[in-house]
């Protein structure tokens, strides 16, 4: 791992274990070219891969073709209207309306130290961006200077790398150093030139994840043709509709082979990415900020911080994409202190009583739970103002103590006597037009003057990009924490950003809007935090609409979506994985028929998929059947055995239902490789199939293993959900190797019914 200069032929290498990512300093005016990023290589004169260093296509060698060069290069910073006609990574335009721009060479500055990132409020306060960090890790850090002469403007692009990790991480900071303001219209984060040869010369495929409300992170793939093909919110937030990654691969990659390049924006508001393909073939991958809603006046002396990306290689398929991301992310982006312990299960009473509770119901919930082995009681929407449905209150962040008399701190003090941990739910970036709120303050809503307001769930946004606001609602929160026992904070977004309007912004400050919306949010979760340092956060937006890495930066967990259907949950959460730490995935037992699809699941089902997250109930514990009450305490103790496993360990796909439609099936394994667990879930049976042969993955070869049915009794059988009894005979006595789990696999049974699971905890024979 390292970043080196070879000043002789002006290329730069940036190094991790694995991957190397070569730039050039091309022709005597400083054009900066991507030349290379795959799999590690030695630091050779690299600079024959664009034509060699006396290539007569550069200007200073053909300045009459000026325009072909830049139709073609590889450029790492490209900018618009000089003659490259891709997308731009930036684009400018002067006072007087032009919008050429030409970034070249100036500096560079190599160091050990990651820096935090900063940006700055309309107010002038200085917010920290969620950026990676070092922690315990080497970190090797380049910075390259830019400069776009004619407009004086600076472009200052980072990047970083770390010891223990395959990923680059990069940023964009531009810096006005002229004596007239300059109009950022676009600024992306990343771009990626690639040639056709990092696919194996065949057309590459292009995956996203996209969705929307309750169907969040659907897998997509498609191919890529000349032309563009992206992605992108307008919605003020990450969004339920598509997420702020992409994924360029080989046409035939899966899960455990393959081509992957893929990059992901730690940043949790508007976005674009994408990829197109040019007529030489080149293919341009990029990230970064939607130019939609957003223009920046860049004054003389400021600067403009853009969101930082992560990128990553790997050979070896989407799940070496994966462990690459989820290692990161542990390691150098989530800070809480909660990252590696065992969260508390928790019980949520959202859909056990939506706004018809009260303290003695809440207290009824919370001492059955107890008795189960639940820990931790989330009061959720409700508790407030007059809030008996979804129509008002939110603003007025006083409790309702017809609902809850004594307030928060007596329920808080019985949950204390009980033995349970106590949450709570806030929506602080919204207000209700039925509110004392927005009666005294209707000018602290976003909104457009002479139009009629857009209503989505009968609320308005809170404007946070003013301070008086932000203030406001910092202290309605803070105010409740500081007046009971609260260890668990649920912060909820549930409607977009529309009506694009500030009285604390004027003219052409109104494009910053949404991106000092996003700065707001970061801002009031940053100062929580530092208040409250023992805080587990989780954050929700209509359930998985603002599940991103800028948000992990300040909770360790995201409730994933508001869909809680196990059959649903297993292509929402596969599609989660494939970025994100399955730690950071809240997942919870729902009831049955499930309240959104009306699906009817069995219990055990249930909980096996949500076992692959952090785990908790979303139910009325006191009125579901004896039966899936009695097998609580099984599933809870499963989760404090193996959740470690999950928490900890590498992930990796076996089987997607979504692609096969019969079966499920995927594996954690714990990083010494001693332990491991698969989880399989049938979703159809169907006669006359026999057994189905599951490949293992990720365990250690030379390793011999015991395989142990979660559930099963002394000889090895288990009752399914049907109340018909399994015997699992699925390979010979005695322990196995890896070797053979993985090449040769193991057989599972087809069990009996539509639905069905099996969870199995494999652990290394030590003699």
């Amino acid at each position: 791992m390292g970043i080196f200069y070879d000043e002789e032929n002006r290329l730069f290498f940036i190094e991790t274990a694995n991957t190397t990512m070569c730039l050039a300093v091309v022709d005597e005016e400083g054009f900066l070219n991507n030349v290379y990023y795959g799999s590690r290589v030695g630091r050779d004169d690299l600079f024959y891969l664009i034509g060699g260093k006396e290539n007569p296509s550069v200007p200073s060698r053909n300045d009459r073709d000026r325009g072909c060069y830049f139709d073609k290069a590889r450029l790492e910073f490209p900018s618009g209207g000089t003659g490259d006609y891709r997308t731009p990574a930036i684009t400018l335009r002067d006072p007087d309306g032009h919008d050429s721009s030409l970034f070249t060479y100036v500096s560079y500055r190599i160091s050990e130290t990651k820096e935090d990132m900063y940006a700055f409020m309309a107010d002038g306060r200085k917010v920290r961006m969620p950026a990676t960090f070092a922690g315990d890790s080497k970190a090797a850090c380049l910075e390259i200077e830019l400069e776009e002469k004619v407009l004086g403007i600076r472009a200052f692009l980072s990047y970083s790398v770390f010891e223990d990790s395959d990923a680059i991480v990069k940023s964009v900071k531009v810096v006005n150093n002229s004596d007239t303001t300059v109009m950022i219209d676009r600024l992306l984060s990343s771009n990626l030139d690639l040639d056709l040869s990092a696919f194996g010369n065949h057309q590459p495929e292009l995956i996203t994840l996209s969705g929307s409300w309750a169907r969040e992170r659907r897998l997509d793939r498609r191919p890529i043709s000349r032309g563009n093909s992206e992605v992108y919110s307008t919605r003020g937030e990450s969004s339920h509709q598509f997420q702020p990654f992409s994924a360029l691969c080989e046409k035939n990659t899966d899960d455990s082979h393959g081509t992957v390049y893929a990059q992901n924006l730690i940043w949790s508001g508007n976005f674009v990415c994408g990829a197109g393909m040019d007529q030489f073939e080149t293919v341009r991958s990029y990230i970064g900020i939607s130019p939609e809603h957003f223009t920046w006046d860049l004054k003389p002396g400021e600067s403009f911080q853009a969101p930082e990306a992560v990128l990553v290689f790997t050979e070896e398929g989407f799940d070496g994409m994966s462990h690459i991301f989820h290692d990161l992310y542990r390691s150098h982006l989530i800070r809480s202190p909660y990252l590696h312990m065992e969260r508390p299960v928790l019980i949520n009473n959202w859909e056990a009583t939506y706004f018809n509770f009260n303290t003695e119901k809440l207290l009824a919930i919370a001492s059955d739970a107890k008795k189960y082995g639940i820990e931790m009681l989330v009061m959720d929407d409700g508790w407030f103002g007059k809030r008996d449905d979804d129509n008002s209150s939110l603003g007025d962040w006083h409790v309702n103590e017809k609902k809850l008399p004594g307030g928060i701190k007596r329920l808080s003090d019985e949950l204390e006597k009980i033995g349970m941990k106590f949450g709570i739910w806030f929506e602080p970036e919204m207000i209700s037009p039925d509110s004392d709120l927005y009666r005294a303050h209707p000018d602290w809503a976003i909104s457009s003057p002479g139009r009629v307001p857009t209503r989505i769930r009968n609320q308005y946004v809170l404007d946070i990009t003013r301070s008086e606001v932000r203030d406001y609602v910092y202290e309605c929160v803070a105010k409740i924490l500081r007046s009971a026992d609260i260890s668990y904070v649920k912060w909820d977004m549930n409607r977009q950003l529309a009506d694009l309007g500030s009285l604390g912004l004027k003219g052409s400050e109104m494009g910053r809007l949404s991106y000092l919306y996003t700065l707001g949010v970061y801002e009031l979760q940053g100062r929580l935090l530092e208040e409250f340092p023992d805080l587990l956060l989780e954050n929700c937006s209509g359930g998985g609409a603002r599940y991103d890495a800028g948000m992990l930066f300040f909770s360790p967990q995201i409730w994933c979506s508001d869909d809680t259907d196990a059959y649903e949950r297993l292509s929402i959460q596969a599609g989660t994985e494939m970025i994100y730490p399955l730690s950071t995935m809240g997942a919870h037992v729902s009831a049955s028929p499930n309240h959104i699809s009306g699906r009817v699941m069995p219990f055990d089902v249930r909980g096996a998929v949500a076992l692959s997250g952090t785990f908790g109930y979303e139910l009325d514990i006191t009125a579901i059947p004896d039966e899936e009450r009695a097998a609580i305490p099984e599933q809870v103790a499963i989760y404090h055995r193996v959740g470690d496993i999950v928490r900890e360990g590498d992930y990796y796909r076996i089987a997607r239902v979504s692609d096969i439609g019969l079966y499920d099936a995927w594996m954690s394994v714990a990083k010494d490789k001693k332990r491991a667990l698969l989880t399989y879930v049938q979703c159809k049976g169907s006669p006359q199939t026999g057994k189905r042969l599951i490949k293992l993955k990720g365990l250690d070869p030379e390793k011999r293993y015991d395989l142990k049915l979660i559930g099963a009794d002394t000889e090895g059988s288990r009752f399914c959900s049907h109340g018909k009894k399994h015997a699992w005979n699925v390979f010979a006595p005695g322990c196995v190797s890896g070797r053979s789990l993985m090449n040769a696999g193991i057989l599972m049974p087809v069990l009996w019914g539509e639905y069905g699971q099996m969870m199995l905890e494999i652990t290394e024979r030590e003699n």
